[in-house]
């Protein structure tokens, strides 16, 4: 059996061979695209060049389930073992899920998706594998590590890295003698050199939030959006330090759970090489919350996901993290507002023609913008700048709404903490660092205890951050004082806003108030979340920060 990345998921394709009396020839049947069909060849020089004799009769390789389409390279080596066992040349391969691209020369090519594939695997009751060598970290991923033991089915992950067709031969032997591969969890071929996890400080080299002086009211929205999985938007003429800030997020943010890191290690490992680190292949186990800036020049499809074959855009990849749209207003309209369903749904719905799909979409969006096209709306410039020629705003009032309408009120409506940052003065940027500034590290504990506070209260629930917290547990997670729900209600009645807006605002003074370790919500943790979402319906709202 092989397994076929497809969506976030994937199928088990099980490889069967038949060799029959008739004129040479090698066939393979079941929706083969043009890399399988292209295996043939590939498996035939494979096997000259590996010192086997490929058999001199009519070849049949048939692929099931045959309804579905089958592509990729991946496929190779299973076609090729299941030749060998047709042809008496190695042990039938039985419960054994095998991977992997041949070289003509017979080496195997590391392909993406294994880890995927083990935990496929092992939730059909698979417990042996046979990988590339180039991904033997990535498989040993699920082969230890008890804490994953939910992902095994009662069974262990018992596989054997191979680096080429000879080695593979070897292992099937070796399995058939002894019932196990020669060493179990231990690849025939050398181990790449990796770390065991990836921790806050080693995945996010951006900085820390001390490095960047000031900004104290948009410190304080990143530090309520990572406790709470809040959606943020941050508005204000260039050098503000928007994306300095945005970028670090990561580093307060709280290291992924278990089930957590390995969802995402699997989105990461069905993606393919381009989207990890400089191995190009997984080989630890992802802990840190994701970051996922795409340029603004990014296609529908890109973000959302999809292709002829289906993979995982960048909201997947931001799955349990982040995704981070830097100059938003930049982003082709139709992006942004395909942002609106899974911002609700959290899930993103493919629908095509083979069969829908389902990709996972449980992230939290930053957006940054400037207010208008020539980001010089709410500038300082005071009579000496004039004098030099300094002058504000160049953009007419009409370019600057329609630039801001590029958001739609239904996806601002949907963000709940909004921030306008102006530029630091010169006076506040030179000198040493103030007293008064928190590092990441100071933050990030604060932010982890608000965190666990939630996982204790949805341990049951399966709502992971306050964010997600659905209308109908609202009441009963956000307990409030008769003069605390009054003064909520007079504000919302003063601002006119909407019944999402009502909700986004609870949601977020809960999490205002679990980082204060508040059980109830108090009036003040109400009009701090009220005071970060009054800004952002108009850009002109820069106009009043001072």
């Amino acid at each position: 059996m092989t397994y076929l990345p497809f969506g976030a998921d994937g199928i088990i394709v099980r490889v069967e061979a038949d060799i029959r009396r008739g004129i040479p020839g090698f066939d393979i049947t079941g929706l083969a695209e043009g890399a399988v069909r292209e295996a043939r060849e590939r498996v035939r020089a494979a096997f000259r060049n590996s010192g086997l004799k490929f058999p001199e009769d009519r070849v049949l390789i048939n692929l099931a389930p045959a309804g579905l389409r089958k592509d990729g390279a991946a496929l190779d080596l299973p076609i090729a073992v299941s030749v060998m066992a047709a042809a008496g040349l190695a042990p039938a391969a039985g419960n054994l899920l095998i991977m992997g691209e041949l070289e003509l020369s017979g080496r195997v090519r590391p392909v993406r998706g294994v880890l995927a594939a083990i935990a496929s695997g092992l939730a059909e009751g698979i417990g042996d594998f046979i990988v590339p060598a180039e991904n033997a970290r990535e498989a040993e991923i699920l082969a230890g590590a008890d804490c994953l033991a939910e992902y095994r089915a009662g069974c262990r992950a018992n596989f054997a890295a191979v680096g080429n067709l000879s080695d593979a031969v070897a292992a099937l032997f070796a399995r058939a003698e002894t019932g196990a591969f020669p060493a179990p969890g231990v690849p025939l071929a050398p181990q790449s050199a990796g770390g065991d996890e990836t921790s806050p400080a080693e995945g996010y080299p951006a900085g820390d939030f001390a490095d960047v002086k000031g900004q104290g009211n948009y410190k304080r929205a990143l530090e309520i959006a990572a406790a709470g999985g809040h959606n943020a938007l941050v508005f204000g003429p260039p050098g503000a330090g928007k994306t300095m800030l945005a970028r670090r997020l990561p580093s307060i943010m709280a290291p992924l759970s278990g089930h957590e890191s390995v969802e995402v290690t699997r989105l990461y490992s069905l993606a393919g090489p381009h989207v990890t680190g400089k191995s190009g292949f997984i080989d630890q186990l992802i802990t840190c919350p994701p970051l996922r800036s795409p340029h603004h020049s990014a296609s529908a499809e890109g973000i959302l996901g999809g292709g002829r074959s289906p993979r995982p855009g960048e909201i997947s990849l931001a799955h349990f993290g982040v995704l981070f749209l830097d100059e938003a207003p930049e982003f082709k309209s139709a992006v942004l507002q395909a942002l609106r369903e899974p911002l609700e749904d959290r899930v993103i719905s493919i629908v095509r023609a083979e069969r829908p799909l389902q990709l996972p979409a449980e992230f939290q969006l930053l957006m940054a913008a400037n207010t208008c096209p020539c980001g010089r709306l709410g500038l300082r410039v005071d009579y000496e700048d004039a004098q030099h020629g300094g002058q504000g705003c160049f953009c007419s009032q009409e370019e600057i709404h329609r630039y801001w309408r590029k958001f739609g009120g239904a996806l601002l409506d949907r963000i709940e903490i909004r921030v306008p940052v102006l530029p630091p003065k010169i006076s506040e940027i030179g000198g040493q660092r103030p007293p008064g500034e928190e590092r990441s590290a100071d933050i990030a504990k604060r932010v982890l205890a608000a965190v666990e506070v939630q996982r204790r209260r949805f341990k049951e629930t399966g709502a992971r951050r306050n964010a997600l917290l659905s209308v109908g547990k609202l009441e009963l997670c956000c307990p409030m004082s008769d003069q605390t729900k009054s003064a909520f209600h007079k504000a919302i009645t003063r601002q006119g806003l909407s019944g999402r807006a009502y909700h986004g605002i609870l949601r977020v003074a809960r999490t205002i108030a679990d980082l204060a370790g508040r059980e109830t919500i108090e009036t003040e943790h109400i009009m701090e979340a009220i005071h970060h979402r009054r800004f952002g319906e108009d850009p002109w709202d820069i106009m009043s920060v001072t």
